[in-house]
């Protein structure tokens, strides 16, 4: 790997970290795009899920006494409920899949409230949530997007919001780690992605975190829903013409 991949991977790592630290989504969307870019897709979604574990551990820590384990811990089992089924299945997505379904995702924000009843707070809801949100995150890497859709009528605070979903989301970039971990250390014998820049995005993604934790607290709730959606709108946009691009005939 170049040293110019290698700087974007890192300047992208903390930008992106302090966006999800604002948002708790957002910023694992952009990352992944330019991991998708740079690296084959199973190291992409390798680092990323190293990266983005790093991040939403760091968040939870720092906002710890606003998560609801309650739904945390009901999320957990359909989270596991997913890892084990893929498992047993045989499946790694293409850079246009992965680029399709970024740029699919963001859309789920913009589905009017009045037509789903979704509540994290409900068990049953948590459990299928966690069983499709880690399964979006084995094929596309993310899914902040659909994740939030089960907190329209989660009747918590901004706070409450990105440190419950930082824990939750956990899940779904552990089960990345585990089925994709090796393509970060084995090609032809050299490392995917040297050691030293595995440790700069993690530790630069912490700081991210701290510097969007500190812009959360100056934000209103008005303008965290407002910005969160606009932002993650423009990057499903400029993903789907990058699927586009990667699927249309070339000559």
């Amino acid at each position: 790997m170049g040293w110019l991949s290698a700087l974007i991977i890192l300047i992208s790592t903390l930008v992106t970290s302090a966006i999800s630290g604002v948002f708790g989504m957002a910023g694992g969307l952009m990352l992944m795009g330019v991991l998708a870019f740079i690296l084959p897709v199973q190291s992409a979604l390798a680092l990323h899920g190293v990266v983005q574990i790093s991040s939403n551990g760091w968040r939870m820590l720092l906002h710890r006494v606003h998560v609801q384990w309650r739904i945390v811990a009901f999320f957990a089992i359909g989270a596991f409920a997913a890892m084990g089924l893929f498992a047993v299945a045989s499946f790694t997505p293409t850079k246009a899949l992965v680029y399709f379904a970024l740029g699919l995702l963001p859309g789920l924000v913009w589905i009017p409230e009045r037509w789903f009843k979704l509540d994290a707070a409900q068990p049953g809801q948590a459990m299928i949530c966690g069983l499709l949100s880690t399964g979006l995150s084995l094929t596309a890497g993310v899914s902040g997007p659909f994740t939030d859709l089960f907190f329209i009528n989660t009747q918590i605070s901004r706070h409450q919001v990105v440190a419950t979903k930082a824990c939750m989301q956990a899940f779904g970039h552990l089960s990345k780690i585990v089925a994709y971990g090796a393509a970060l250390f084995s090609v032809q014998g050299q490392r995917e992605v040297p050691w030293q820049l595995l440790a700069g995005a993690v530790g630069l993604s912490m700081v991210g975190i701290v510097i969007g934790g500190w812009i959360l607290d100056r934000m209103s709730d008005e303008g965290f829903r407002l910005w969160r959606r606009w932002i993650v709108t423009v990057m499903g946009a400029v993903y789907l013409v990058q699927a586009v691009m990667l699927i249309w005939p070339k000559g």
